[in-house]
């Protein structure tokens, strides 16, 4: 029978009925690559949809909350005109196509209320994450995916209904928070795992932080159509990335190859190649010709796994700056005046975006610079340092026009989204993968869950402590975030230390080797 049968089976998987498809079509086999062109495509539209459902919080703040906007003019940059702020008790619907407020979050305390459902979205995210990441090295990852994204959408959906069915109670929505952060953590260790059963190490840091770009691209995507929807009704910025990923899901579930070994594919014509430059050429992560079938990795045992703690520990920090950004900036920019004047919700939302964009080159500028010098720590770490001044400057300078604006908002994205790009990433692939597993593969996933589950604790405490902090002082706000990254920074100097050392071991083993070598006869 051959290797790519449709019958064929392993480890309870059986190939997706959009591949046997598509092979149907052609009446020939999907090759290696092509599965590997598949897996990035459709992790990364995937995720993509993940991120956009997770922004359209942000971008709504806003709307449900405008009472403590300043009384004026508001100025939407790509639009010609100023609109009216609104007011608590005003309507000036006419103008910025949203009412004066949603209670129970147009209060006094709308702030913190707001604050709080992305607190117990987020906690539930990261308790979530522990469990996903344990299912997912020992369940279908595909059917896992699938209903982790119709999940997400259904429960996204839902808060939005609120807004048709005239719902005021804070509970509903805090719920609807709290069941689609559990859905979300679905997400992450799945993608990550996927991808790594299908690529080695070898370039890895820039392959992964080009595919990072879906973080980046679905808060992009989010923000712009929470903001088109805004006019309509908030409640459909919440359906229609609802309906959006529930789709996706579909997608996933049709074509989403988990692993080599589940579609039978023949790695041999990725393998055959010639080595250049005496290269090692790496399989992929799961070898199909293991006899045994691989244990799960425990969850204790993961976390003693060397590199995993500080890692885990140090995303804590830096997911807790990055997520106060994705959860508050376009609220701060809408409280805060640029040359005077302040922006619409809707000018908010799309002006976020370019933190994002900044976000995708950091993503991959890490990526490639850790894959030259093969250290991850010193790459992560310098950029968290980098990101303290970025923050203070955005924060001292960010007023004083639009454009320097957003070079100071692309700039802090570039060295925000950098290191949490890297070490949800690569950093989690090749902990994953580690030499102490002694070979075993099926720790991708629970890694990957414990490192960007403490992440993500830090993601829930950063806008928790915004919500309250900002009612005080946005610059208070600012400091907290550059003692994070300085604090995450620190966390990496062990690994710091033991990467440099290596590397001084590595330049004077080569320089003892280049001495050692005979002399070329003339």
């Amino acid at each position: 029978m051959s290797p790519l049968s449709e019958t064929s089976m392993t480890d309870g998987y059986s190939k997706p009925l959009g591949i046997r498809f598509v092979e149907y079509i052609k009446r020939s086999p999907v090759s290696f690559r092509a599965h590997q062109s598949i897996v990035l495509i459709v992790t990364f539209l995937a995720y993509t949809c993940y991120h956009a459902n997770r922004k359209t919080t942000s971008v709504v703040k806003s709307t449900l909350d405008p009472a403590s906007s300043e009384v004026g003019l508001k100025f939407h940059p790509w639009r010609t005109g100023y609109f009216l702020s609104p007011h608590e008790g005003r309507n000036y619907s006419g103008l910025l196509g949203s009412d004066s407020g949603w209670a129970p979050f147009n209060g006094s305390d709308g702030s913190e209320l707001l604050a709080d459902l992305d607190v117990a979205f987020l906690s539930m995210y990261a308790a979530g994450m522990y469990c996903s990441g344990q299912l997912g090295d020992r369940t279908n990852l595909r059917i896992f995916l699938t209903v982790g994204m119709i999940g997400t959408g259904l429960f996204t959906s839902l808060f939005g209904v609120g807004y048709w069915a005239n719902i005021h109670n804070f509970y509903y929505f805090l719920v609807m928070q709290m069941v689609a952060g559990l859905f979300q953590s679905t997400g992450w260790p799945s993608v990550v795992a996927v991808v790594g059963n299908w690529f080695g190490k070898s370039k890895r840091g820039l392959i992964m932080g080009i595919w990072n770009a879906h973080t980046s691209v679905g808060n992009i995507v989010g923000s712009l159509i929470a903001s088109a929807m805004l006019s309509y009704g908030w409640g459909w910025s919440f359906v229609v990335p609802g309906l959006i990923i529930a789709f996706m899901g579909l997608v996933v579930f049709l074509f989403l190859p988990v692993s080599p070994e589940s579609v039978g594919a023949d790695k041999d014509d990725n393998l055959n190649s010639p080595k250049k430059n005496g290269e090692e050429v790496r399989e992929p992560l799961l070898s199909s010709d293991s006899e045994n079938k691989e244990q799960a990795v425990g969850f204790i045992e993961a976390w003693k796994i060397p590199g995993v703690a500080p890692f885990a520990f140090c995303l804590f920090f830096v997911k807790l700056v990055a997520y106060t950004f994705l959860y508050w900036l376009p609220y701060y920019i809408s409280h805060t005046a640029i040359d005077g004047k302040y922006l619409s919700s809707e000018a908010a939302g799309d002006l976020s975006t370019l933190f994002d964009v900044g976000g995708v080159v950091g993503g991959i500028l890490a990526g490639h610079i850790s894959d030259r010098l093969d250290a991850r720590a010193i790459t992560a770490a310098s950029f968290t340092y980098c990101a303290i001044p970025a923050l203070y400057l955005y924060r001292s300078y960010g007023s004083v026009s639009l454009s320097v604006n957003i070079a100071l908002m692309f700039i802090t994205g570039i060295f925000v989204n950098g290191p949490y790009a890297l070490i949800t990433t690569a950093v989690s692939a090749d902990l994953g993968t580690h030499s102490s597993l002694k070979g075993n593969s099926r720790a991708l996933a629970t890694v990957t869950a414990i490192i960007d589950g403490t992440g993500s604790i830090g993601a829930a405490i950063g806008p928790l402590l915004t919500g309250y902090i900002s009612t005080v002082s946005w610059g208070a706000v600012f400091i907290m975030l550059m003692v994070a990254a300085l604090i995450a920074g620190l966390l990496l100097t062990r690994l710091i230390v033991a990467e440099v050392a290596e590397k001084i071991e590595e330049s004077r083993a080569r320089r003892g080797s280049a001495s050692r070598s005979p002399a070329v006869e003339v």
